[in-house]
């Protein structure tokens, strides 16, 4: 079958591999000059790994794996500790930190060459019984049997398809960056929750760091000049290692990625063009599903292009079978935690610690639990 996919990030790199190796034809519009290696580092939890280790990605000394995630209150208190290499044996496979550049580096260069072709912005489209058309904005004309649209949170597929609207903003924004590492993080994910926001930092490897601070966000409200000003000031008192960290940054080192969600679709997609990832679902950073949701994507809709006779039969299948854990997905990293209203006050220093009498046995299996709930993969 010969298949086009619009979008060259993470998940449409992803569904060229997997698609090629299932024997189709693949040409990938990516509206960019070229690779888009920016951005900072993505968690890869065990079912992510996996799905790419299926897709022939090795990322053995790429990043950071990491052994642990520890859940802290602002003062430092912990609170849960969940142990990921225990996961990683259940499953079968590895948690892991990578910059972004880094993945899509690994995945594009398991394509054959001429399969991205650059500059190629889709404008317009035409699906019928006998395949579908793309043009983009540069008059370059492209035919196909399927389309892929993977073309991020702002997708013009899904526009052309569904029709639907932009992702509506959640309130919370993240204020993030890939930087040299003040200290040595080792193989630990610490997350730190009180009632100003949360943080987070974490080893990616090659002496960097990914951290980010989540506060509230509203979109009339004047772009912050000095965001590290107002990073010191709204977590001032927090305690280890957010202090370090803020202290090792300079202007410029910390970008606002406002916080969006889409409402996931029944239907993601018509005829013979679907949608995957951001395209489908765009949701927030929290808990680090948004790429592992795009990677479960990916699998699912190889084995449905192999599995359903009719291309246009793909669309119902694929959709059933994704929906409702991108659904939980979605819904999981909405309301995990609160930058702001009454639901703060659960996250005072007082019950936080009150909280923190869980096993880390026991915290451990019921996150290990969440993480097969949400995966067809592991």
């Amino acid at each position: 079958m010969r298949v086009l996919v619009a979008g060259a990030g993470i998940s449409g790199l992803a569904a060229a591999r997997g698609l090629i190796a299932a024997g189709h034809q693949v040409v990938v519009l990516e509206q960019a000059a070229g690779l888009r290696l920016g951005g900072g580092a993505i968690t890869l939890w065990c079912n992510g790994t996996a799905i790419l280790g299926d897709l022939g990605v090795d990322l053995e000394g790429v990043g950071q794996r990491l052994a642990a995630l520890c859940l802290r209150t602002a003062g430092g208190r912990r609170v849960l500790e969940f142990d990921l290499e225990t996961l990683a044996e259940r499953f079968g496979s590895e948690v892991r930190v990578i910059p972004r550049g880094s993945l899509i580096t690994l995945l594009a260069s398991g394509l054959p060459e001429g399969t991205v072709r650059f500059g190629a912005r889709v404008a317009g489209l035409r699906a019928g019984g006998d395949g579908v058309r793309v043009w983009t904005r540069t008059g370059q004309e492209y035919s196909g049997d399927f389309l892929v649209g993977a073309d991020g949170v702002h997708s013009q597929v899904r526009a052309l398809v569904l029709g639907a609207g932009q992702a509506a903003l959640t309130g919370v924004a993240s204020w993030q960056g890939l930087t040299p590492a003040p200290f040595d993080p080792g193989s630990i994910t610490t997350m730190m929750i009180g009632r100003q926001g949360d943080f987070g930092c974490m080893g990616a490897g090659d002496g960097l760091m990914q951290w980010f601070f989540d506060v509230p966000w509203s979109p009339g409200a004047p772009p912050e000049d000095r965001p590290l000003e107002m990073l010191r000031r709204r977590f001032a008192g927090w305690g280890s290692p957010v202090e370090q960290v803020l202290a090792s940054l300079g202007e410029g080192d910390a970008e606002v990625f406002p916080h969006i969600r889409h409402r996931v679709p029944r239907r993601w997609g018509d005829g013979r063009c679907v949608l995957l990832g951001d395209a489908a679902h765009g949701m927030p950073p929290v808990m680090a599903q948004g790429t592992n949701q795009a990677l479960e994507d990916v699998a699912t809709l190889v084995d449905c292009l192999g599995a359903v006779p009719d291309p246009a039969g793909v669309v119902g299948v694929y959709s059933s079978r994704r929906r409702r854990q991108a659904a939980l997905a979605s819904a999981v990293a909405t309301h995990s935690l609160a930058v702001s209203g009454p639901r703060v006050l659960m996250q005072s220093e007082f019950l936080m610690r009150m909280n923190g009498v869980t096993p880390p046995r026991l915290a451990t299996r019921g996150f290990g639990r969440l993480l097969r709930t949400l995966s067809n993969r592991i």
